[in-house]
């Protein structure tokens, strides 16, 4: 080998090692270090300016990357928060002009959380363009009142504060060291809400929202928390921004423009990340410096932003860290098999998930239904999907439901857990009616399903996952580390019971469908539900799958587990489920045993056919 192949074999070894984490690290520190030092060194008040500026905007933008880049609610509302926290540290200074000033800095982040929370109950029943149209009528309206409240605003002559007292040899330095505080605030309360439960939650609700209700997660108060957790730093930093200019007017603070450049910083650096707003802030504040001092502005700023926000949206939709962090990653796993061609694990024992997952003793499990479906219905116009089923699943048992396509059977439990309302009836689990109640509340009581297509959260990884489940609510619980510690234990150990725990650190949508419902099997489990309903568990995988999902449910069942399987493999079906419940056209036509069923003539005639025959049992 030449010694150019051995030096370009050398280097090449050398980028397909490196992690990206630790590279991200390492620059995030280098840059944080020339940001500290910057006006020590260099005293060009106008580069100065630049960088205050272009903290607003990062802060602004990892705020805004809470609500739009975890939970995906975009809004083109964000920098009126940035307004909010400057008008109410100019309102509270000029009225009381003796006080510190700086002490209104935390009550602007908590005005500007407040009006979030409010804002929230409106806004957050909408999603996509409608909840843009609202953000943006949000930002208009308090402009609107920031120009006409005059005995509180000045209206349209704007405000100005009380000038600075310190040395005019370090004007900036205050506004400056402050900003860089906020925004360290910013991300550490960014990087901690990530690893959360809640952060689990946010991301779940951005994936699939009516999925996340059904593992348990309250989308109502999760997406207000995220709300007014993306407004308070902002309006803080709102408030030194107001500060800084010393005079604030409606059309400057609660300008739609600087709402849009937020949107870009965040796009253009990487939604969802921590560091790539703050590089899109920095790039943003860049190009509007050379577009106002070298392209005339104006108008050529707003076509610039403009159609720099398409030109992200189709050519760049990730944003550039996440663009070079697959790039490394595919530089490292060129030429290599991937890891989720691999063979599933051939799990392990129930032993190891007592811990997570409630098991009993069959013979103290009472004789009693623990699941009643009574009168249920569902109507779509003039088509009756479900009309008037009714039937009981016994506690430990596994009962099955079965029908011709169309019989209502994955309606059924779409109603069962709120997926769709129900027109009428009654659901009753282990006592307690359901019907009336969300989601969560279901998945609380202890309910939980799986999807007759996997719906799996595509863009977090196998263990984000099955730690995205919240058994119960508490705003304790919100706060708990999900990614590491007790809670990660726990999933892995369901994820090794189902053979999947070599997966842990893959994306969901790299899976194949087998291992897809492997993984959901296991996110249920983590929900410890009373009752869990499979739809098609055996649908859509191979053979030696649909065996080792039966000998799992069997297992779980000997322990005292509660099934009710819809499922078409009619010897899985027979072989496993004892009661079955038959229906057709929405109702039922038949219960009974798997004797009973298979040679019941009306559910031959309308579902098995003349040519069904079973001889014995199939063990699956």
């Amino acid at each position: 080998m030449t010694s150019t192949g051995t030096v370009e074999g050398t280097s090449q070894r050398f980028w397909t090692r490196i992690q990206p984490l630790w590279l991200g690290r390492a620059l995030a520190l280098v840059a944080a270090v020339l940001l500290i030092v910057y006006p020590l060194v260099d005293d060009d008040l106008y580069y100065q300016n630049m960088i205050i500026l272009s903290l607003v905007f990062a802060i602004g933008a990892s705020g805004l990357s809470i609500i739009s880049g975890f939970t995906g609610y975009i809004s083109l509302g964000q920098g009126a928060f940035i307004g909010l926290g400057g008008y109410t540290i100019g309102v509270l200074a000029t009225r009381l002009p003796d006080s510190n000033i700086w002490l209104w800095v935390p009550i602007s982040g908590l005005v500007s959380a407040l009006v979030a929370l409010l804002l929230g109950f409106v806004s957050l029943r909408s999603r996509g363009p409608s909840f843009v149209i609202i953000t943006v009528a949000f930002l208009f309206l308090v402009q609107v009142i920031a120009v006409n409240w005059v005995s509180l605003t000045n209206g349209t002559a704007g405000m100005t504060l009380p000038l600075p007292t310190w040395d005019r040899e370090i004007a900036n330095w205050p506004f400056y060291y402050v900003l860089i505080g906020l925004l360290a605030l910013q991300l550490l309360m960014t990087w901690w809400i990530r690893r959360t439960k809640l952060g689990m939650g946010l991301i779940a609700i951005r994936e699939d929202e009516t999925k996340a209700a059904t593992i348990g997660i309250s989308l109502p108060t999760q997406k207000i928390i995220a709300f007014m957790a993306s407004a308070l730093v902002v309006g803080m930093a709102g408030a030194v921004y107001g500060y800084y200019l010393t005079f604030i007017d409606p059309r400057g603070m609660f300008s739609i423009l600087l709402s849009v450049q937020l949107v870009l910083s965040m796009l253009i650096g990487g939604k969802a990340t921590l560091w790539g707003p703050v590089l899109g802030a920095f790039f943003i504040e860049w190009l509007n410096e050379t577009a106002n001092n070298d392209w005339g502005g104006g108008n050529t700023r707003l076509f610039l932003f403009g159609g720099l926000l398409v030109a992200v949206v189709i050519f760049l939709p990730k944003g550039i860290l996440p663009a070079i962090e697959s790039a490394i990653r595919w530089s490292r796993t060129r030429g290599k098999a991937g890891l989720v061609g691999a063979r599933i694990g051939t799990g392990g024992s129930l032993a190891s998930i007592t811990d997570r997952v409630q098991l009993v003793d069959r013979s103290e499990i009472p004789d009693r239904a623990i699941l009643e479906v009574k009168n249920l219905r569902k109507h779509f116009g003039g088509v009756k999907a479900v009309d008037g089923a009714s039937f009981l699943v016994p506690e430990g048992s596994i009962t099955g439901l079965i029908g011709p396509n169309g019989s209502g059977k994955t309606t059924i439990f779409n109603l069962i857990d709120d997926t769709i309302r129900a027109d009428a009836g009654e659901i009753w689990l282990d006592g307690q009616r359901l019907d009336g109640l969300p989601s969560w509340e279901r998945a609380h009581r202890g309910l939980g399903r799986t999807f007759q297509i996997t719906r799996l959260f595509r863009e977090m990884t196998v263990l984000e996952n099955v730690v995205a489940v919240q058994r119960t609510f508490s705003l304790g619980q919100l706060g708990r580390v999900a990614v590491s510690g007790a809670e990660a234990r726990s999933a892995e150990e369901l994820l090794e019971y189902v053979g999947m725990r070599a997966f842990r650190d893959q994306k969901a949508h790299a899976l194949s469908y087998g291992q897809q419902k492997m993984v959901e099997l296991a996110q249920i489990l983590m929900l410890d539900p009373k009752v869990i309903l499979l739809d098609e568990p055996a649908g859509g995988i191979n053979p030696v799958l649909i065996e080792r999902m039966g000998e799992m449910i069997r297992e779980l069942n000997s322990y005292g587990k509660t099934f009710l399987l819809v499922e078409h493999n009619m010897p899985f079906v027979l072989g496993l489920c004892d009661p079955i419940h038959v229906l057709a056209r929405g109702r039922n036509m038949a219960s009974g045993t798997p004797d009973q069923i298979q040679r019941d003539p009306a559910v031959i005639d309308a579902y098995l056919g003349d040519d069904f025959v079973l001889d014995e049992k199939v063990q699956p």
